[in-house]
């Protein structure tokens, strides 16, 4: 059955809203990557979050409907999404971020192809040539067989994914669930998964790795000084709206629609990079992306007139 569209500007204000946030909390995690282990960042961000989403939770009245129903739904979402977002921070550690976040883009394609199976939306041949596209351009941004194909990429590809099917259910979710009870829960289990990677870690006690990724995935507890506790904190806080603006934009509108705004985090991230971080991006780094744009656009466009044939 097709869930109904609601509010179409709300959603874009809300995505385009999240994607500014979600970029300047990733520009955050990037910086601190080189110093603090990821599981680490996100305890963090979690624990300063809470007062927030818990204090939002008791001002709607929702604190009794967090262990009411849905519970399993709401915890399996929760495990995919923390999975999700691990492997995107840990793509963000090792790529420039405009590279990473191109990567991570083939995730409104996976949210085309899934709506059909998961929301019963009808998913037209112009969204899987738009689908086809995109994907080629993060192929020619990470060119394997020409460049070393490193362990991030896979990480943000299996985020994009993983990030798909949790956008799905939590539409569904959302529309039966309070969106506040959803983002209770995300940050709880956030913060189990995290204290459970820290604890492994902490056991097994790796060795020393090169790969930027898998170091910031593998080092030990760091205790953070002044200014590493201040941008947790400010994380934590963004992490609260970032994870409300989203999850309401895939509330107000099917995800088709929604998914192409996305795309904006381009921009950002691009500008982010080069200014904070000196990132270099080569021809061919500019080509995929733009594909990767392109196909959104397009997706965007066609969506835009079917939705109003006559406009």
């Amino acid at each position: 059955m097709t869930l109904p569209i609601q509010n179409r500007g709300k959603a874009v204000a809300c995505a385009l809203g999240a994607v500014v946030l979600a970029n300047a909390q990733d520009a955050v995690v990037k910086g601190l990557s080189t110093s603090m282990p990821a599981w680490e960042t996100l305890i963090f961000r979690t624990v300063f979050a809470f007062p927030l989403l818990f204090g939002w939770l008791v001002y709607s009245n929702n604190a009794g409907n967090m262990f009411r129903t849905h519970m399993r739904e709401l915890m399996l979402r929760s495990l995919i999404l923390s999975t999700a977002y691990f492997a995107f921070i840990l793509s963000l550690a090792a790529l420039p971020m405009a590279t990473a976040v191109s990567i991570y883009f083939t995730m409104p394609f996976f949210v085309a192809g899934l709506s059909g199976y998961a929301l019963g939306e009808h998913v037209p041949l112009y969204r899987w040539l738009a689908m086809g596209v995109g994907f080629a351009g993060v192929l020619i941004s990470v060119r394997p067989g020409m460049t070393p194909l490193q362990p991030a990429v896979f990480f943000g590809l299996y985020s994009a994914f993983a990030y798909a099917v949790a956008q799905m259910w939590g539409r569904r979710l959302s529309h039966r669930v309070a969106p506040i009870v959803i983002l209770n829960w995300q940050n709880f289990t956030n913060f189990i998964v995290a204290v459970m990677i820290g604890a492994t870690v902490h056991v097994v006690g790796f060795s020393a790795i090169e790969d930027k990724a898998l170091s910031f995935l593998t080092r030990t507890w760091v205790m953070p000084n002044g200014s590493q506790l201040m941008l947790l904190i400010v994380m934590g806080i963004l992490a609260a709206f970032v994870a409300s603006l989203f999850l309401n934009a895939y509330r107000f509108a099917e995800a088709n629609f929604v998914a192409p705004f996305e795309y904006s985090a381009i921009i950002w991230a691009t500008l982010l990079g080069a200014f904070l971080f000196q990132d270099k991006r080569d021809m061919w780094d500019w080509v995929g992306t733009a594909l990767v744009v392109a196909a959104g656009l397009f997706m965007l466009w066609r969506d835009r007139r079917v939705a109003h044939p006559t406009g």
